[in-house]
């Protein structure tokens, strides 16, 4: 039997645990269960069945020990509900129990086959049991009968006679069926007036189309025709404005240039456009080349002259020199 240990450790958490336990032997094949009486109970009323919160339970410490008194009128209480059940299934009609060597099957006794399809059938089993009795057909239904019942005698050539009775029957027949066929023949006869008016009207809108069709043809062409003689008017007035435009630019520009090219060559000849070319020459090649030896004459003038002048000045100041030496000398022999 399998022990279930609940504790509660110092953190408010509850384990489980369970004391490890032997496998009990069982056999490989199922034995066939004999016709025994099976007690149903409620789950709500089990005590096994678990209620509310698990978490709130109150549980046993795993080093408490149970009460005795409590152990004792718990098995009383089950001793009590034992018998009370064993009572009841005694007090219960049951099916008496087979012979030996039979066992109890389920069959159906009713009157009539009737097809049990709210049942899965998992089994076959074959048993004997009475002829089947087919269902007679339903009978019809005859509403009950209300009133009394009266009968009277009539005699043949009493009520009437065939050939005069039907004769007026048979002239209505006749002449409904000649009057329908008159109808049918008139109808005929204005469908007929009425496709050709149809086919008349048809010729006469398809004549009227074409006409319409060529007179908007007609007046597109006059229109397109329009158009184009409308830019080429519009051409001619622009060419004949460039043109006059043009033929009046030349005569300004005529009389504008009449008296430029005189003054622009003056103009040009007095800011030095227009030049000798010796001249030029002269200006422009030996000029610089001749104020460029001048100058390189002067330097080296100049640079003899500086070199003269440094010689000098160590001359000089070589002499004082020596002049200061023999003075200090005779000086000293003095």
């Amino acid at each position: 039997m399998t022990s279930v240990l609940a504790q509660q450790d110092s953190s408010g958490t509850y384990t489980f645990s369970s004391r490890p336990r032997a496998l009990q032997g069982r056999k490989k094949y199922r034995q066939e269960e004999q016709c025994t009486t099976t007690y149903y109970g409620n789950i709500m009323y089990d005590r096994r069945v678990v209620r509310g919160n698990t978490y709130a339970q109150h549980t046993l410490p795993l080093t408490a020990q149970p009460d005795p008194i409590e152990i004792q009128r718990q098995q009383e209480i089950q001793r009590r509900a034992v018998a009370r059940r064993r009572a009841k299934a005694q007090l219960q009609t049951t099916t008496p129990l087979p012979l030996e060597g039979r066992i109890h099957t389920e069959v159906q006794t009713e009157l009539y086959l009737e097809e049990l399809s709210d049942r899965i059938e998992e089994v076959d089993v074959d048993t004997q049991t009475d002829a089947f009795l087919d269902k007679p057909p339903t009978p019809l239904f005859i509403p009950g009968k209300s009133g009394k019942d009266v009968a009277t005698q009539i005699e043949d050539g009493e009520l009437f006679d065939f050939d005069i009775e039907v004769k007026p029957m048979l002239e209505v027949l006749v002449g409904k069926t000649i009057e329908q066929a008159l109808l049918e023949v008139l109808e005929e006869e204005e469908l007929a007036n009425l496709h050709a008016l149809q086919r008349d009207f048809e010729e006469i809108r398809n004549a009227e189309l074409a006409e319409v069709q060529r007179m908007e043809e007609r007046e597109r062409r006059y229109r397109e025709e329009k158009k184009r003689r409308m830019l080429q008017q519009q051409e001619v007035l622009k060419k004949e404005k460039e043109t006059s435009e043009k033929i009046a630019a030349r005569a300004f520009a005529q009389n504008y240039l009449a008296d430029l090219i005189p003054t622009v060559f003056s103009t040009l000849r007095d800011n030095g456009y227009f030049y000798d070319p010796v001249e030029r020459d002269v200006e422009n090649v030996f000029l610089p080349w001749l104020m460029g030896e001048v100058k390189k004459s002067i330097e080296k003038k100049i640079l003899g002259r500086t070199m003269l002048d440094i010689l000098l000045r160590d001359v000089a100041k070589t002499r004082n020199q020596l002049f200061r030496q023999m003075e200090t000398q005779r000086t000293a022999k003095e």
